[in-house]
């Protein structure tokens, strides 16, 4: 099965979030007396990835902004259902929230038997938060491939196969390795791990071939020469990776993927709160020091509407429920 050049292309592009919001000094905004103690910010994943790191920085930038603290709370597991049940089940007073990944909004409800939250009605869209690209990463000590094309070369004619790492079953980086495996008719397994900080050691100590993972948790290994970055999957290519080419330049044609992440509150939030929350998720990620800060892990800065998040996860869930389906996997 491959996956259609309009479903890839159409939804993951990611068009620019035109922010409608009104600013925090409006007299609106002004009255919403919000927040009025710490608030609690839920990631579902664990420490040291890509969905902390960014949490963590945007979370320091509101403390300063809003004046109260804004403190992280991991609760990962079940590819990341126990977080974002977490959020929806909190109290819907604007003093829990969290990062919600394209897996928490668009997939999950395709690869799970169950969830026990329902993405559509339990989470409140907040703001977009930020995007990236996977990256097809290498270990330089254990591959001889310098380019897509001759990794694909080697890995085909690899005895037994190769294996690709992911940080578990069904998130992106697990989908891009299924759909570029059975794109290319690589003989392959994928390896689940439970985050980046397993799956990394694991290609450098040479236990699996390649990872087709969120650039953000590489980015360390590949500028410190360990990794070898043969393609992003981004539509273009990464600001901070401009010798890398995209997969399409790279020889494989129609496959656009990033990985990205808003900002929620529990579904009940009163709209006030959520309009003034969003108005500083915009404020400090437009500004070009947080751009900066957000490039150099790795991703992209977002902002926008409560509206336009919810219209994101809408219109990217039928290609997620394609992809699963190509990939097999199903969980209970």
């Amino acid at each position: 099965m491959t996956i259609s050049r309009r479903a890839l292309l159409g939804t993951t592009l990611g068009a620019p979030f035109a922010a409608t919001l009104l600013p925090l000094a409006s007299p609106a905004l002004a009255q919403v007396q919000w927040p009025s103690r710490p608030v609690r910010v839920i990631v579902p994943w664990p420490p040291g990835g890509s969905t902390d790191v960014l949490a963590r920085l945007l979370s320091e930038q509101l403390s300063q902004k809003l004046g109260q603290p804004f403190v992280v709370e991991n609760r990962p597991g079940a590819g990341g259902n126990i977080g974002h049940d977490a959020i929806a089940k909190s109290n819907p007073d604007g003093h829990t929230m969290g990062p919600v990944t394209v897996g928490g909004w668009s997939i999950n409800q395709y690869l799970y038997a169950r969830l026990p939250y329902d993405p559509e009605k339990d989470i409140q869209p907040i703001s977009m938060h930020w995007e990236l690209p996977n990256v097809l990463a290498v270990p330089a000590a254990h591959i001889p491939a310098t380019n897509l094309r001759d990794f694909v070369t080697w890995a085909k004619a690899k005895q037994g196969g190769v294996n690709y790492g992911s940080p578990g079953v069904g998130t992106t980086p697990h989908l891009s390795g299924a759909m570029f495996t059975s794109r290319l008719g690589i003989n392959a397994v994928h390896v689940p791990f439970r985050g980046a900080a397993q799956t990394i050691p694991a290609l450098l100590g040479g236990d699996i071939d390649f990872a087709l993972d969120n650039l953000a948790s590489y980015v360390p290994t590949i500028a410190g020469g360990q990794m070898r970055a043969l393609a992003v999957t981004s539509a273009e290519r990464w600001p901070t990776l401009p010798d890398v080419p995209t997969m399409a330049e790279a020889g494989v044609p129609d496959f656009v993927v990033t990985s990205w992440c808003a900002m929620a509150f529990p579904a009940g939030v009163p709209a006030a709160i959520t309009q003034r929350a969003a108005a500083a998720i915009k404020e400090v990620s437009e500004t070009p020091a947080m751009q900066e800060r957000f490039l150099r892990t790795g991703a992209r800065a977002l902002y926008g509407t409560p509206e336009e998040a919810a219209a994101r996860a809408a219109r990217e869930r039928p290609m997620w429920r394609e992809v699963v389906q190509l990939s097999g996997a199903r969980l209970e």
